[in-house]
């Protein structure tokens, strides 16, 4: 039981990390104490993101931590998508989690748009419902299904309740938190022609299936609009231990004319206060072999930098 000298510690170092100007002293609370011990003292707790959304939120899960105590989760991809999207676009969504993008893109693309989530884990798909609902998104769809290049069954790993976005379909050495099992299709059987024709952004997040994914994708990229454009997170190492090949997802969008651009990607907790305060990260073209975790931005737009 969290003491409460504990909580009335953590509420003040969290305000302190969350609302007071400047960044001074911030990392070192953060990377000394505040971050671990929201983890291990959890609550459940509202909270505003900075584009205005709120979240209920269980600070042990990573995801809902930072969003709690930041207000923001990967800020350089916010930004991106902040300068992307446009009222009357759709944004695809897959590997949704809580709905963190799905939220912010609701509120970019406006009455006019529309967003389809989708989301594998059952838990995180009702989660995802109630934050819905919470904020009147009526534009957001969302599905409950896995996504992969064919109908079939897939069995989900989640490794630790730390991070409960980590679901995964790679294989676990260890013992497991939980598993769950879910029916995947490819994303032609889960999207309407309008919200492909319509799609400006489809982001992908999928812990190692991304190869799967992409090659469901791959018939439908010659429908999609001219300047559309894919975020995926790549995870070469996941991809191999499920026989996959991040040369190989590369090579399918190069064929079908988009660009590759890498955009920074730290989770280190204790270097969000000044992230936050710093422009916006401009991805880079990047020509080099994927060999490490990497948001990977694709586009037609060839060029040194996407603006």
């Amino acid at each position: 039981m969290t003491s409460l000298f504990t909580q009335f510690k953590l509420d003040l170092s969290r305000w302190y990390v969350r609302y007071a100007p400047g960044t001074l002293g911030k990392a070192g609370i953060v990377e000394s104490y505040l971050n671990a011990g929201l983890r291990d003292h959890p609550r459940i707790r509202r909270a505003r993101t900075r584009f205005g959304a709120t979240f209920v939120t269980d600070t042990q899960d990573l995801i809902q931590r930072y969003i709690y105590l930041f207000g923001v989760w990967e800020p350089h991809l916010t930004r991106w998508l902040e300068r992307r999207l446009r009222p009357g676009d759709v944004f695809v969504d897959v590997g949704a989690n809580i709905g963190y993008y799905s939220l912010l893109a609701s509120r970019l693309v406006g009455e006019k748009g529309a967003v389809v989530a989708l989301e594998a884990s059952p838990d995180f798909h009702r989660v995802l419902r109630k934050q819905v609902a919470l904020n009147g998104c009526g534009n957001v769809r969302a599905v409950n299904a896995a996504i992969s290049d064919r109908e079939e069954m897939l069995t989900f790993i989640l490794a630790s309740s730390h991070n409960m976005g980590a679901n995964s379909i790679v294989p676990y050495a260890g013992e497991a938190e939980s598993t769950f099992e879910v029916a995947a299709q490819p994303l032609s059987d889960v999207l309407s022609a309008d919200e492909l024709a319509r799609a400006r952004v489809i982001k992908i997040d999928v812990e190692g299936a991304e190869g799967s994914v992409v090659r469901g994708l791959d018939p439908l990229l010659d429908q999609l609009r001219p300047d559309a454009e894919l975020a995926i997170e790549v995870t070469p190492q996941r991809m191999l231990e499920l026989g996959e090949s991040a040369e190989e997802l590369l090579d399918a969008l190069r064929a079908n004319g988009f660009h590759m651009y890498r955009l920074p990607n730290d989770y280190t907790a204790s270097r969000y206060p000044a992230a936050l305060r710093r422009e916006a990260a401009v991805p880079v073209r990047w020509r080099e072999p994927i060999t490490e975790e990497s948001e990977l931005l694709f586009s037609r737009v060839d060029a040194e930098y996407l603006p």
